[in-house]
């Protein structure tokens, strides 16, 4: 009896001590350049996305698109999958479930969290989640209605929660902030008013608990040291705080090394951010990561060299002509650790 129970003592000390092993979770986001089907969508502006459409988007061209997408997304972290992969730029939830079932992720067994966006273009955000590393609890969006502007429609906010790791809550919001059509300074107020109702949602969530974990990731068509980011919605990169409800933004420091995740003209943009709130910093036990923690994937084989011999996104089109890339931006990252 002895002898019995002692195995069975062995057995648990062993699972706890497995269940306790140090974990990595790679957290993606990729503005994946118009991920659009080849169906003409009556009401969407999609007519150029078609086999005889302006662009002459054939299905051979969607299905090299995914192609590259997948070996993009499989190659960030050269050891597993990403774990969490924010995505913008996706017509519909067909497109999305066509990506993940290539042969490159289809291993990684992601679940889908989406929602048809009212953007004119008819493109959205979803967000692919390992069922195995992350369990999905629900998603909704926030919706952006622009008072003075009832007429203009753009991209939602996706707000999905769920568990990783069997323990920790994790709330992300995936964005796709308006464009900077018309120049930066005039349209800037367009991209204000998202900041203040992504703040208004972020303070909520806060004041329901304090320690509430919280990632912030997208295409804002804002750098961090403009005024939407870095003061609307208050996401800095000041490592000075004590402040459990502070927001820290990972690509902050990189922007100031004059790093980008665009290229527009030959000049770098830090367009894709990644926010997390600062208890996932000062955290000394559990999930955590550090300041140093933002990246940028910009592996040859995903660029072209331009004229003055810079290392660009390679992207799918320039206007119309088709290049058969990946996509005009980098995919941006971090790694979360247990």
């Amino acid at each position: 009896m002895f002898k019995k129970l002692l195995f069975v003592l062995m057995v648990t000390l062993i699972a706890f001590s497995c269940s306790q092993e140090k974990k990595e979770y790679t957290i993606v986001f990729y503005n994946v350049e118009n991920l659009f089907d080849t169906i003409n969508d009556p009401i969407t502006w999609d007519d150029d996305f078609t086999p005889k459409g302006k662009l002459e988007y054939t299905n051979e061209r969607y299905q090299q698109k995914l192609v590259n997408l997948s070996s993009v997304l499989s190659s960030i972290n050269k050891n597993d999958f990403p774990t969490l992969i924010g995505l913008c730029e996706v017509e519909n939830r067909s497109v999305v479930e066509a990506l993940v079932n290539q042969e490159k992720l289809k291993d990684a067994d992601y679940g889908i969290a989406h929602t048809d966006s009212p953007d004119g273009r008819g493109i959205d955000c979803a967000l692919l989640y390992r069922k195995n590393e992350f369990k999905y609890l629900s998603h909704d969006v926030i919706g952006i209605k622009f008072p003075n502007e009832p007429n203009y429609k753009t991209r939602d906010i996706l707000h999905v929660q769920g568990i990783i790791g069997a323990t920790d809550t994790l709330h992300l919001f995936i964005n796709h902030w308006p464009s900077r059509i018309g120049g930066v300074e005039k349209s800037e107020k367009n991209r204000v008013f998202v900041a203040e109702q992504l703040k208004l949602a972020v303070d909520k969530l806060q004041n329901e608990n304090t320690n509430a974990k919280i990632i912030i990731m997208g295409d804002f068509n804002d750098e961090p040291t403009n005024k939407s980011a870095n003061e609307t919605l208050a996401a800095t990169n000041s490592k000075e705080t004590s402040n459990p409800k502070a927001l820290y933004n990972l690509m902050y420091d990189l922007k100031v090394e004059g790093k980008g995740s665009y290229n527009y003209k030959g000049n770098w943009n830090m367009l894709d951010n990644l926010i997390i709130s600062n208890n996932l910093i000062t955290n000394k036990k559990g999930l955590h990561t550090n300041y140093q923690a933002g990246k940028i994937f910009t592996e040859e084989w995903i660029c072209y060299k331009t004229p003055n011999g810079i290392s660009a996104p390679s992207r799918s089109y320039s206007g119309p002509k088709y290049y058969g890339g990946y996509s005009d931006h980098f995919p941006v990252y971090f790694q979360l650790n247990r």
